[in-house]
């Protein structure tokens, strides 16, 4: 039997993981770095939206084109130069949300055999487009978990 479509109702319930592991939280809590070197939550959102952008153009590269080179890229370099600390939180994940739905939508309209098109990722190798489903399909579900642990190591923080 397939993976696909388990991979798919993954993929497209992305945000709401998302959504539920930010309900609640205040504004003080977005720009809290637990430890130098890691991701505040609003840098953790920035991400996802700029992950999303880049999953997309794969997902699309993949289906259109016959074996693509994808480029990889350097997800600090990208946190640093393109000052997520900065950005709108909001404006994150409603760029993460409607770019997720949108690649649902379109890899939810292809036929079985679309899933096994290939092209070589930097650093990677030959990776097809179920392999990034699978990939991206537990993305926001790492990621919500990194945010519910930042958001507990600042509660803690505050009761010392």
């Amino acid at each position: 039997m397939s993976k696909i479509p388990k991979l798919l109702e993954e993929f497209r319930r992305g945000p709401e993981l998302i959504a539920a592991a930010l309900a609640g939280a205040k504004a003080d809590e977005l720009d809290f770095i637990p430890e130098p070197g890691k991701w505040s939550v609003r840098q953790i959102l920035c991400h996802l939206a700029d992950a999303e952008i880049v999953a997309a153009a794969r997902f699309r590269r993949l289906l259109a084109e016959d074996g693509p080179t994808l480029r990889a890229y350097d997800q600090d370099v990208w946190a640093r130069n393109l000052d997520y600390a900065n950005r709108k939180v909001s404006e994150a994940m409603e760029t993460f949300r409607h770019i997720r739905a949108w690649t649902y939508d379109l890899l939810s309209s292809q036929p079985e055999a679309a899933f096994t098109r290939t092209g070589v990722l930097d650093g990677r190798g030959k990776v097809s487009v179920e392999d990034l489903l699978a990939i991206y399909a537990r993305h926001a579900e790492k990621h919500a978990e990194q945010i519910r642990k930042v958001r507990q190591a600042y509660r803690d923080s505050k009761s010392r």
